[in-house]
């Protein structure tokens, strides 16, 4: 079983629950490469951002429920990068490096951004260094990704708000998090 432990919550209170339930292995190189947008079936640039919409998602090794089931995730709002694409899959990177596929329909297209180290995130009240501390983000912890500038993002979680920087969360980077 591959041991993970994603989102939290912010203001440093720990849900504790595993995000992804391993039922098989795999592993890819992981990166971020830069490359152009390319035009999907949907009609939706890739690489671009989503999140998961329901608490339970499974991730498969190609685009068909026929294809053998590689984990569970098991955290609504994970934020992911869908990488390519079918009709009805999605292929998707999440903030581990891990490529799945998943249906269509288990994404959503509200953006997410995940504090992907275990230390607490100041959130900020102007998107500077030296801003007064608003609230913090709880290690592996996810919260609402409002909008990006300048190097900052505002994020929102129980009812709070702050900017990051953005090379402090994942779910903001412009280009591809995962090799295909």
């Amino acid at each position: 079983m591959r041991p993970s432990n994603m989102p939290t919550n912010c203001k440093h209170r720990s849900l504790g629950a595993p995000v992804i339930a391993a039922i098989g292995l795999i592993a890819f190189a992981d990166g971020a490469q830069a490359q152009a947008p390319k035009v999907t079936p949907s009609g939706m640039e890739v690489p671009r951002y989503v999140s998961l919409k329901y608490g339970e998602v499974n991730a498969r090794v190609g685009p068909d429920e026929a294809h053998r089931l590689l984990w569970i995730y098991k955290v609504r709002g994970l934020p992911v990068q869908v990488v390519a694409e079918t009709r009805e899959w999605r292929r998707i990177c999440d903030p581990e490096g891990n490529l799945a596929w998943v249906h269509k329909r288990t994404t959503d297209g509200r953006r997410t951004a995940m504090r992907v180290q275990a230390t607490p995130l100041p959130l900020r009240a102007q998107p500077k260094a030296g801003a007064r501390v608003t609230a913090y983000l709880a290690g592996r912890a996810t919260a609402n990704l409002d909008r990006c500038e300048k190097g900052w993002c505002k994020l929102k979680a129980d009812g709070e708000s702050g900017w990051a920087p953005q090379d402090q969360i994942w779910g903001a980077a412009p280009g591809a998090q995962c090799k295909e």
